[in-house]
């Protein structure tokens, strides 16, 4: 078990007390991935409020930026793209659209589709909450030392790799 005396180590030494026929060794890193996740989306959250942005808000525009010129995508690769469900997805468009940070149409080429697309105010707006928000995370990694960040990044990529491999 961790010697470090955090909330975790408290929680897993109660457990070792209380159950020492099972291993809990396993809450180390996932007690401290769920922790250590709260505080970073919190983090993460101040950039995306300082430009009247909720994460989700911050999320599409990201995509339609990511998209390339001319920055549109239909509903559904929205939806594909920041990974909500297309009513979740309509709800932050809706927002956007009335903040005139993104515009609807009809598609060029079926008629019967819309596309998304960014306003010249939209694209402005996560051109910079997106630069602050890359220093933003510069600066949580700087905690680590750069060797470590490269091996936590390592490591991340094979274990999510177990879940999101086709």
């Amino acid at each position: 078990m961790s010697e470090t005396s955090d909330h975790v180590a408290r929680i897993q030494q109660a457990w070792a007390r209380e159950r020492p026929d099972l291993d809990v060794r396993p809450q180390g890193v996932i007690g401290r991935l769920h922790r250590l996740a709260g505080h970073l989306n919190e983090e993460l959250r101040l950039v995306y409020r300082r430009y009247g942005l909720g994460e989700g808000e911050f999320d599409v525009l990201a995509a339609l930026r990511r998209a390339g010129a001319p920055f549109e995508r239909a509903p559904g690769e929205l939806a594909t793209h920041t990974m909500v469900t297309t009513g979740a997805m309509t709800k932050r468009i809706d927002r956007l659209e009335r903040d005139g940070l993104v515009t609807r149409r009809r598609s060029s080429g079926d008629g019967r589709s819309r596309v998304v697309a960014l306003t010249e105010a939209g694209r402005d707006l996560i051109d910079r909450a997106f630069t602050e928000h890359m220093r933003n995370e510069r600066r949580l990694l700087d905690m680590l030392a750069a060797e470590d960040t490269e091996r936590l990044e390592a490591i991340l990529a094979t274990w999510l790799a177990g879940f999101e491999s086709p």
